[in-house]
């Protein structure tokens, strides 16, 4: 589904929005609506603010469907030190970090600091999060299953990297931390609802279709229910 991508001048820092990506969780909203507000045309007005304001507002965002470049020298976005999947109950996961979504045959198709990725299996646009899971009344509680994550062969890279396979899982590679469903205590801080509940390692097959009985790990269900990742 071809994206369509917003962009938001201002004097010292330009936002730009996916109105494809954007999933309404409304961080932007709540947190600095001077600046972000759709009752208005445009919606984001960048000098409303101080720039610093504006750039720490948007890493909130956990979709990645907005960004910013600093253009009065400022800070630009960086990874986060650690690659993070957070399951959220009842919805996406919520990827963090050093991020490159790849095809099956190596290409990247996607660099990034920030996803939402559909695990439901009835988004239209996959592998992201389009709020499917809503009328579907998707339902998990956001409870890690048994850990199926692998540790490293070799040396692995900081970065993490994600294949959507075809019809399939999506295949994790790369140092993680696998956190169970969450609350947003800060732009860099995300932990499990118990605090406690943390898998890490280097490889895994995560489900996308919904219905594994082991989520958010595959367990291979997308081949008896005939799941189709078109």
């Amino acid at each position: 589904m071809p994206d369509r991508l917003h962009r938001y001048q201002g004097q010292a820092i330009e936002v730009t929005w996916s109105s494809l990506r954007c999933i309404h969780v409304a961080e932007c909203l709540r947190r600095l609506g001077v600046v972000f507000d759709t009752r208005r045309a445009p919606w984001v007005t960048p000098d409303a603010a101080d720039a610093d304001e504006v750039a720490a507002t948007i890493l909130y965002c956990p979709s990645g469907a907005l960004h910013f470049a600093r253009t009065d020298g400022g800070a630009d976005e960086r990874p986060d030190a650690v690659n993070t999947i957070v399951v959220q109950r009842d919805g996406p996961l919520y990827v963090r970090g050093d991020l490159r979504l790849q095809t099956e045959e190596g290409e990247v198709v996607m660099r990034d600091t920030r996803l939402a990725l559909c695990r439901c299996g009835k988004s239209q646009n996959k592998p992201f999060c389009d709020n499917s899971h809503r009328p579907i009344e998707f339902r998990h509680d956001g409870a890690l299953g048994e850990n199926r994550l692998r540790p490293a062969r070799g040396v692995a890279g900081r970065g993490l990297t994600i294949v959507p396979e075809k019809d399939g899982p999506l295949r994790v590679r790369g140092a993680m931390e696998l956190r169970g469903a969450v609350e947003l205590r800060g732009a860099m801080e995300l932990r499990g609802a118990d605090g406690e509940t943390v898998y890490t390692g280097h490889a895994g097959e995560l489900c996308r279709c919904g219905h594994s009985g082991n989520k958010p790990f595959c367990d291979n269900t997308h081949e008896r229910i005939g799941f189709k990742s078109e």
